[in-house]
């Protein structure tokens, strides 16, 4: 190996929606994230950036080119770590109607967490971070 290794100071990931105003609902008024940037198309949303603390995603309408039945977040969680309240932030989300998962409750090797699926499919657990 040569050179330095990556040391990211954010990152983000793009996920492809089949509605993308249920997508942004879900986002938004379940879990908090921000609208911090809008594509739109003929006035239809293609793609909007979100941001919650350091954490971003993009979502982008699907054009259904690869087909209207492909599966979408096989293989895939994102995982999202804050010091917030985990019990407090899971109401929120049902609070909006988003089904969990799993939790709140401690995993096997101690955060808090809650666990829940997108409307595409993409698993999601927030946690508080791991004890050091």
């Amino acid at each position: 190996m040569s050179g330095p290794a990556l040391n990211a100071q954010e990152f983000s990931v793009g996920l492809t929606c089949n509605d993308i105003q249920t997508s942004i609902r879900f986002y938004t008024e379940g879990l908090g994230f921000e609208i911090v940037h809008k594509m739109e198309n003929d006035g239809k949303i293609q793609f909007v950036a979100m941001r919650a603390g350091a954490g971003n995603i993009g979502l982008g309408q699907d054009d259904f080119a690869k087909g209207k039945n492909r599966s979408k977040g096989i293989g895939l969680r994102i995982w999202i770590t804050t010091t917030q309240d985990i019990t407090a932030l899971a109401a929120r989300a049902t609070a909006a109607g988003l089904k969990l998962d799993d939790g709140p409750k401690p995993l096997p090797w101690g955060p808090m967490a809650f666990q829940l699926t997108d409307p595409d499919g993409f698993k999601l657990t927030v946690a508080s971070p791991m004890a050091s």
